[in-house]
């Protein structure tokens, strides 16, 4: 009986590890989170309590997918800022793995590519385990509830920006818009691995 019992402890702890790691669906309730931004303020999504929704992007300096991003995230941020979708990009990285990635080098990079959205240190990774980033882009869009309506890539093309031919995150959007279920609801983010210890 005892030994049925260990076995039953030591099952529920794996499950809950897993658990863990598997990170957010589509339906779940994201969570909140309070990370500097480049300026030094605190960012919540609680900052912004009029939102129509999240566009949460983990991303960081170094990696060339990223890289490859930046100048669409702006884009995306200028689309849709004055339609109340609050753009946030996080850097998940350890900046001690990937020094590219410090604060002051994100600070640095902001300031070069006129980020006009926060964006924020993933201080202690104690975040994108939480909403199971993988990927340096990948992206949660949530709605105005922090219901999680949309994961995954950006679209379909990192190289080249005029070859896209699905925007994903843009059709999600719009089907957040209509009220409707995206679909894709999900997407494989294509980027560089999240950097740990």
């Amino acid at each position: 009986m005892k030994y049925l019992f260990l076995l039953l402890i030591s099952f529920a702890s794996i499950n809950c590890s897993i658990s863990q790691v598997d990170g957010l669906d589509i339906g779940d309730t994201a969570p909140d989170f309070s990370l500097k931004n480049i300026d030094g303020d605190m960012i919540s999504m609680a900052n912004y309590p009029d939102a129509k929704g999240y566009i949460i992007v983990f991303t960081c300096n170094h990696c060339p997918f990223a890289v490859m991003y930046e100048d669409r995230l702006n884009d995306l941020y200028n689309k849709y800022n004055e339609a109340g979708y609050v753009l946030i990009a996080i850097n998940p990285n350890d900046p001690e793995v990937k020094p590219d990635d410090s604060f002051e080098n994100m600070i640095i990079r902001a300031k070069e590519k006129g980020f006009a959205f926060p964006y924020l240190m993933d201080e202690g990774q104690q975040v994108y385990p939480k909403y199971g980033a993988t990927k340096t882009p990948h992206v949660f869009l949530l709605d105005t509830e922090r219901t999680v309506t949309y994961i995954g890539a950006i679209d379909d093309n990192a190289r080249d920006a005029s070859g896209v031919e699905a925007k994903f995150l843009e059709d999600a959007i719009a089907s957040l818009e209509k009220g409707e279920p995206a679909d894709p609801a999900t997407t494989k983010a294509i980027g560089c691995s999240i950097k740990t210890k």
